[in-house]
């Protein structure tokens, strides 16, 4: 059978399906330039984004409708002056205890995490990783020889994810000889990337047939291709994104879906039903739905536990047997915990994954607490 190729011609016809084709966002900087925010509000906010970095796109804020206070698209990219409020710690999972060498994270026996890059195409205000872009911070990855070297040595890596930052603000140029360096190692089995880009802007995939070339090529040569995306909310499954999810199968890529619980954006169990099915049609089933992490300036966007868990299993009852595979998860410092139920007394949990290996798979129970938002705040009963 002759290889794959992806070419231009290929690509999903964008006039036909009436988008317009652009080969670069117009890229947000300042509050006071995006039109449908009013001046004074603006001005407001900029003591948010001096701390805690704003960027968007328009093709992401035409996605907003500014006649709606409430508007979750808004909710998830605009600033807001809670984020001020104290609480919370920047690195809220120890992240730095994982970091064996600059830019690589080996929490789990299995997969190194990569950080590919320190920015993103735009930035989720309810971002658990926002160090990253904050002035002096020098935890991603520039030189990529360490992180060759350290997983190279380590031959019980067989799951090297690409993140971030996100892998995919790099152009393909750049991040082609990273992924090709990290496939050609006998042991890695499979390569992820963690992109908000296929929500943020999906001409990013639609526009660089080179990308697709790209991941067709590692798949031919027998190592697994997966781009984990980072769908919030139906309304960024625009006719576009969607494409761009279609462009990567049909280059060879798996691609699933993963996303945090967020107060004000998907925290209602109709939203999430609607995410959960409409993946599972796209053929990139929900993976995740993660817990927010207590990160600093994330307090507004917290849903506790219990709640959250009511939200996750009623929205879950909604779908079909393929769309409740995704799991309920804290990604605490001690490893990947999944809720797995609530009772009158207890909250129910596993260790999905775990740092130590002792603790894989163990169930246990805490205490109920109706106002928990995180595991620091159960308390284990025996």
């Amino acid at each position: 059978m002759a290889p794959f190729r992806y070419h231009q011609e290929q690509q999903p016809d964008m006039a036909m399906a009436g988008l317009p084709k652009s080969l670069a966002a117009s890229q947000v900087r300042r509050l006071a330039e995006i039109a449908g925010l009013p001046e004074d509000e603006a001005a407001q906010l900029d003591a948010v984004a001096s701390r805690y970095a704003f960027r968007a796109n328009d093709y992401y804020l035409d996605l907003i409708d500014w006649n709606d206070p409430e508007d979750p698209i808004r909710r998830l990219i605009i600033p807001d002056l809670a984020e001020l409020g104290e609480g919370g710690r920047l690195d809220a999972s120890d992240e730095a205890a994982n970091t064996v060498v600059r830019g690589v994270q080996h929490k789990y026996r299995d997969t190194a995490l990569v950080l590919t890059a320190g920015t993103c195409a735009a930035y989720c205000r309810y971002c658990f990783r926002k160090r990253l872009f904050m002035r002096h911070n020098e935890e991603a990855a520039r030189d990529f020889e360490p992180a060759f070297d350290y997983v190279a040595r380590h031959r019980e890596i067989t799951d090297v994810l690409l993140t971030g930052g996100d892998p995919l603000v790099l152009r393909t140029r750049r991040l082609g000889p990273v992924m090709k360096r990290f496939a050609a190692m006998p042991h890695v089995r499979t390569l992820r990337m963690g992109s908000k880009v296929p929500a943020f802007y999906p001409f990013r995939i639609l526009d660089d047939p080179a990308l697709l070339d790209l991941i067709a090529g590692i798949v031919e040569r027998g190592t697994a291709v997966y781009l984990m995306a980072h769908f919030d909310h139906p309304r960024e499954l625009t006719p576009a994104a969607r494409a761009g999810i279609l462009a990567v199968q049909q280059a060879g890529g798996h691609v699933v879906n993963q996303c945090p619980l967020i107060r004000g954006v998907n925290d209602d169990a109709d939203v999430l039903a609607e995410l959960f099915q409409t993946m599972t049609e796209l053929g990139a089933p929900q993976y995740y739905l993660f817990q927010g992490r207590p990160t600093a300036g994330n307090r507004a966007y917290e849903v506790p536990l219990v709640e959250g868990w009511r939200l996750f299993d009623t929205a879950r009852r909604r779908c079909s047997g393929l769309s409740r595979r995704v799991r309920y998860s804290m990604s605490h410092t001690t490893g990947k915990i999944e809720v797995l139920g609530i009772d009158a007394k207890r909250i129910w949990l596993r260790y999905h994954r775990a740092k130590d290996p002792v603790l894989e798979s163990r169930i246990f129970a805490c205490r109920r607490d109706d106002e928990a938002a995180w595991f620091d705040d159960l308390r284990v009963v025996h």
